[in-house]
């Protein structure tokens, strides 16, 4: 039996029936193609403590209620444009859910490289890259201890700020494997058919003509050998029928000179 989603026990929760397009992916090529966002005001934290399960355990409840973050943002600036998954929408989600699971995210550990890169119109930005050392603490005290790392650029004084948000969203989406429910890639493609073999005949004019070079002669013999064409029988440039291959070979010798 499917379970329902966030969204749906939301809903429910609310008195109000969510529609099933919320819950599935959307047509392929939808820009927003993956499962709506769950409304968070709407999420039942409940009143009691957390259930004393050990934190691996709690963390799978996060992730059983969570189910899926679409790539709901744009990012459209420079002429670059692609969908994602914003530090503060992730943290929206994560945060009620975590917190009825009594799972805390504490960063233990930042450790930070800084440098500067310059933008085309030749302003300085300060760049920032930390490596942070995260607590997943479960309900029962014991923890998950995981490192995660994030990049940022600024132009003013939040280069730390970015690149620490960065950190903890690829903690989050990845440490709950969450998906987008974006259809595959893969699951459509063209298919790729041979090329047409040329012709043994149609070389005929080309290697009759005075002007063609050797080494165009060589190739168009090993054309002929790909195709497997070299003992194709052709009218030469007499009136007489000759092996395609057997005529280049003359031909060149002739205009070589041997």
């Amino acid at each position: 039996m499917t379970q329902p989603t966030l969204a749906e026990r939301a809903a429910a929760k609310a008195g109000r029936t969510e529609p099933s397009s919320t819950t599935g992916p959307a047509p392929a090529g939808h820009p927003a193609a993956a499962e709506q966002l769950p409304d968070m005001s709407q999420y039942d934290l409940g009143d009691n403590d957390p259930d004393m399960i050990p934190v691996h355990l709690a963390w799978l409840r996060v992730r059983r209620d969570i189910r899926a973050i679409g790539k709901g943002e744009m990012y459209n600036q420079s002429g670059t444009r692609f969908n994602f998954r914003g530090v503060d929408t992730v943290v929206n989600v994560f945060g009620p859910v975590t917190a009825k699971h009594g799972i805390n995210v504490i960063p233990l550990k930042v450790e930070a490289e800084y440098g500067e890169k310059n933008t085309k119109s030749g302003s300085k930005m300060r760049e920032c890259t930390v490596l942070t050392t995260w607590q997943i603490l479960g309900p029962m005290g014991d923890f998950l201890t995981v490192q995660t790392r994030g990049e940022a650029l600024d132009t003013a004084d939040k280069s730390t700020t970015k690149a620490q948000s960065v950190a903890l969203r690829t903690l989050l989406l990845t440490l709950g494997l969450t998906p987008t429910n974006d259809p595959d890639p893969d699951s459509s493609y063209i298919e790729r058919g041979e090329a047409p073999v040329r012709p043994a005949a149609s070389y005929l004019d080309e290697i009759t003509n005075p002007d063609t070079p050797v080494g165009r002669l060589r190739q168009i013999h090993h054309e002929l050998q790909q195709s497997r064409q070299v003992g194709a029988l052709v009218t030469n440039e007499v009136g007489d029928e000759e092996p395609i291959g057997a005529m280049v070979i003359r031909i060149g010798k002739e205009r070589a000179g041997s």
